[in-house]
């Protein structure tokens, strides 16, 4: 029977660490059925969802902090189980750019989180624009709960957005 981990790795980033983790999953008999990777400032942060029989699984959870000693990353697991889909009336994607303040994401987090929307994905990076100003931009693939209407949903982030001096879109994903 198959067993799923969810292995986190955060450290200094520099070249073949990718590379190592992966062959550990590799030599552990265990396979990558999604991750994630991005660089924070000078940090490098990596994200796997592992899948493989229990001895698999009991072996990367006992040879990984090895490994993260020796590359000076922080690691973390944890088991879970497959991903139950919900419920969804439609898929959409949030889009919107604007000045970086404190709280823009958990006003627009919050704001969907009251209406029963589930995020699927996020992504934010603010960069320095032209001007000097910080500028945020922030891509979100949204999941609508039946029975919660999407023209309503966009005129309460549509409005949101309006008064935090943000611009976006809200449209169905393709």
């Amino acid at each position: 029977m198959s067993q799923q981990l969810v292995v986190t790795a955060i450290g200094t980033d520099r070249t073949g660490i990718v590379s190592r983790l992966a062959r550990l999953v590799t030599d552990c008999n265990c396979n990558i059925t999604d991750s994630r990777m991005a660089i924070f400032g000078g940090e490098f942060t990596f994200i796997m969802l592992l899948s493989g029989d229990p001895a698999a699984i009991s072996r990367i959870e006992h040879l990984l902090p090895a490994l993260g000693v020796e590359l000076d990353l922080t690691t973390m697991t944890k088991r879970t189980g497959s991903h139950q889909p919900k419920a969804v009336a439609a898929h959409y994607v949030l889009e919107y750019s604007g000045p970086d303040r404190v709280g823009t994401l958990g006003a627009i987090t919050g704001l969907l989180a009251s209406r029963q929307v589930y995020i699927g994905s996020l992504q934010s990076q603010s960069k320095t624009g032209a001007d000097g100003q910080s500028i945020m931009h922030t891509m979100m693939t949204l999941e609508l709960p039946q029975g919660e209407p999407a023209a309503q949903i966009e005129a309460d982030i549509s409005s949101l957005l309006q008064q935090m001096n943000l611009t976006g879109t809200f449209h169905a994903q393709t």
